[in-house]
C-alpha cells in the first residue's frame, strides 16, 4: 500500500516542565525519518493556537476530535505517575468514543524504575475496551531523564531505535490492515 500512515502522536503529560515533550520530540523525529508515516500531534495540553492549556477543557475538542478520528494509528507518550497513567490522559481518551474503534495503539512510556509499563499495562485495558488494538511491542525509558543529553539527544540510541522500529513496522501492518477493514465495511456495522 503507497499510501502513508497516519500516526496520532499523543503526549500523555501535562504538567509544566514535563518531560513528555523530550521524549515525544525523539518519537516525532523518528517517525517522520521513515517514509511509510505522516504524524499528527495530539496534545492534551496544547490549545488549538498551539500555546499550553490549563486545562483540558481549555482544548478546542472539535479540533481533538478531528486529528483522533483521522489518524490511522496512534503512538501513546506516556509518563508513570504514582503506578498510572496521567489523569489528563485518561481525560482524553475518555472523552471521545468511536473516532478509536479499530485502529492500533503503540505505546512509549518513560519513568523511574519500572519505566512506565504499569501505565501502559492499564492503558491496554482502556484501549480494548474502546475496540482499538494494542500493539505489544513498546519501547519503556527507566530513569528517562538520565538517557537523554540535556539538547534532548538520546545518549545511547540503539536499543530505543531497534524497539521503536520494530513497534513501527507493526503498528503499520495493522493500520493498513484496520484502514482496509474499515474501508470495506464500517466496523459499526460489526454488531
Amino acid at each position: 500500500m503507497s499510501e502513508k500512515i497516519k500516526i496520532g502522536v499523543i503526549y500523555g503529560s501535562t504538567r509544566p516542565g514535563r518531560f513528555c515533550d523530550t521524549v515525544a520530540r525523539w518519537v516525532i523525529g523518528e517517525i517522520l525519518s521513515r517514509e511509510n508515516f505522516e504524524v499528527a500531534v495530539i496534545d492534551p495540553a496544547a490549545k488549538s493556537g498551539g500555546a499550553e492549556a490549563e486545562t483540558l477543557s481549555e482544548v478546542d475538542p472539535q479540533s481533538l476530535r478531528e486529528r483522533i478520528a483521522e489518524a490511522d494509528a496512534f503512538v501513546v507518550v506516556t509518563p508513570e505517575y504514582n503506578h498510572g497513567y496521567p489523569a489528563a490522559l485518561k481525560s482524553l481518551i475518555d472523552s471521545f468514543g468511536q473516532e478509536w474503534h479499530a485502529k492500533p495503539v503503540g505505546f512509549v512510556s518513560y519513568g523511574g524504575i519500572s519505566g512506565g509499563l504499569r501505565a501502559v499495562e492499564q492503558l491496554r485495558q482502556v484501549f480494548a475496551e474502546l475496540h482499538a488494538m494494542t500493539i505489544r511491542d513498546s519501547v519503556s525509558f527507566a530513569a528517562a531523564w538520565e538517557l537523554f543529553d540535556s539538547e534532548g539527544v538520546l545518549k545511547d540510541p540503539e536499543r530505543p531505535v531497534r524497539q521503536l522500529e520494530t513497534m513501527l513496522k507493526r503498528l503499520k501492518w495493522w493500520a493498513e490492515t484496520l484502514r482496509n477493514g474499515r474501508e470495506a465495511a464500517p466496523y459499526s456495522a460489526a454488531a
